[in-house]
């Protein structure tokens, strides 16, 4: 295995790491606040689209140089 093939998969494990690592924040700061199920809803979807913009990006470059 070559080392861009790591370097590849290793990104792609600690992108999904991240997300994960995210969402968790996201869910932990609406279980603190009490937030309701709107208000879990409304913080998952305003600071899951930074998120969500961010790996768009990713995929329309890794599109582009495709």
């Amino acid at each position: 295995m070559r080392l861009a093939e790591i370097e590849a998969i290793s990104l792609n494990v600690g992108i999904t790491i991240f997300a994960a690592y995210v969402f968790f924040i996201i869910y932990d700061l609406a279980k603190k606040s009490n937030a309701g199920k709107f208000g879990t809803a409304v913080l998952f979807f305003a600071l899951g689209l930074g998120l969500t913009a961010f790996l768009v990006k990713t995929v329309v470059v890794y599109m582009m140089e495709g």
